[in-house]
């Protein structure tokens, strides 16, 4: 039927173009992926003891952060997990060890049940559906990162602070250009299959990635 396919610029369109190719870089890497992006993540990134890292619970073919998480973990970094408290609001994220029991939450997504600690993160690992090298995110339309981020930072720098955002992707993912919006908050680094690189556009200072 006529008008029934989104045009081809718009958010739907380009969000169906990056299923399709996060989906064939899934069934080239997945096995190996989590053992991977660890390698990678840890390669690049010094990880300061007081820092607190926020990881995801990967969901259809995101790449998995799981054993990366498990890692920080057990070098003995805080590390959290995001738990959806009511659309049009940032997310919570609650300390996490692994083992601790997981309860499905927004649209099924494994999460804390909520009795464990609240924490403050200084590196949030970010899900996405694309990315370009400006650190434009195109996620899955909730806006739920882009509320978190933007909160996050504003607390943070009012303290002297910073937060910074590192997108989990596989290199198929990244395309040419995204559209931002005024709202749209930028990713500051990016881990891939390929290894790890700053983004352009980011707010942050870069360099920080150093000191995580």
């Amino acid at each position: 039927m006529p008008g029934t396919n989104p045009p081809p610029d718009s958010k739907a369109h380009l969000r169906q173009i990056a299923r399709d190719a996060r989906r064939g870089a899934f069934l080239r890497f997945a096995d190996r992926m989590g053992v991977i992006l660890t390698a990678n993540f840890m390669a690049r990134f010094s990880l300061g003891p007081d820092q607190v890292i926020a990881g995801y619970w990967p969901v259809d073919e995101e790449a998995d952060t799981r054993a990366l998480m498990t890692a920080l973990a057990e070098r003995g970094h805080i590390v959290a997990l995001p738990k959806v408290v009511r659309t049009g609001v940032p997310l919570r994220f609650i300390e996490w060890q692994p083992g601790d029991p997981l309860h499905p939450g927004y649209k099924g997504i494994l999460e804390p049940d909520g009795a464990g600690r609240d924490v403050s993160p200084d590196t949030i690992l970010v899900p996405l559906l694309g990315f370009d090298a400006t650190g434009t995110r195109l996620g899955y339309g909730g806006g739920f990162y882009d509320r978190t981020l933007g909160a996050l930072r504003k607390s943070k720098r009012d303290t002297g602070k910073k937060c910074q955002a590192i997108g989990i992707a596989y290199s198929a993912q990244e395309v040419d250009s995204l559209p931002r919006a005024d709202h749209d908050e930028p990713l500051d680094w990016v881990v891939t299959e390929t290894g790890s690189r700053a983004l352009s556009g980011s707010k942050q200072t870069r360099a920080q990635g150093d000191s995580v």
